[in-house]
């Protein structure tokens, strides 16, 4: 993967994919956007024989198990006459999980805080691998601190990565990084049962419609009808 700038197609990724995946990567994006999901990943695996690994996500960032049912069924006929892949292979469909990988300018300000592995394209400080705590971000720049920087004693080493030498990023899996994740998942539970939920105004007027419904037409007094002679 590499880190390019947002392009035609409206991928705003820092880190995309190059060859068949990148050719993948074209073809699903715009499919992607015209249902409300953005792309996180493409990746060709031997898994299986062949496996297209898709990673998406809404652009909040939450994916249900629906959500990859409603994308697969998008992509896989976009996928079949397109053909950008000329052997075999099965379709996975995925979120990003817990433990996503970083690849959007967001991604690394919502992971502020939170220990991430980093693996550079090029060299940095003589190194290619990173491994640590988000201190910041902006629009060109990671800041880490290394995980090891308070048991040696040397809190103030600090790790500014430029975004286009990224070749690889994602969050590590810690106690704190679940409890986020399980804090905000509920929140968004909340908040999808309060969307469902009529308004006040739209309750008042269900009322009023059943009620209308229920009345007598007319003056008839209520349980009289015509009677034939």
């Amino acid at each position: 993967m590499t880190a390019v700038s947002e392009d035609r197609n409206g991928d705003d990724r820092l880190i995309r994919e190059s060859g068949i995946e990148a050719r993948v990567a074209a073809i699903i994006i715009p499919v992607l956007g015209a249902i409300g999901y953005r792309l996180v990943r493409v990746r060709m695996t031997a898994q299986e024989g062949a496996t297209l690994q898709i990673m998406a996500e809404r652009p909040d960032g939450s994916m249900t198990v629906e959500d990859c049912e409603e994308v697969s069924r998008a992509l896989s006929p976009v996928l079949d006459v397109e053909d950008p892949i000329d052997t075999a292979y099965q379709l996975e469909i995925s979120s990003p999980g817990i433990d996503r990988p970083l690849v959007r300018t967001t991604d690394f300000a919502a992971a502020e805080g939170h220990l991430v592995k980093i693996e550079t394209a090029v060299l940095l400080d003589g190194r290619k691998r990173f491994r640590g705590f988000v201190v910041e971000s902006d629009g060109e720049t990671v800041t880490i601190e290394p995980e090891t920087a308070e048991e040696e004693g040397d809190e103030d080493v600090l790790f500014g990565i430029p975004f286009e030498a990224i070749a690889e990023a994602r969050l590590v899996l810690t106690d704190e990084l679940v409890r986020d994740a399980l804090k905000q998942d509920k929140e968004e539970r909340r908040e999808r049962k309060r969307n469902r939920r009529p308004s006040a105004s739209e309750r008042a007027a269900q009322r009023s419609a059943k009620q209308n419904a229920t009345e007598p037409a007319g003056d008839e007094p209520p349980g009289s009808h015509a009677e034939g002679e």
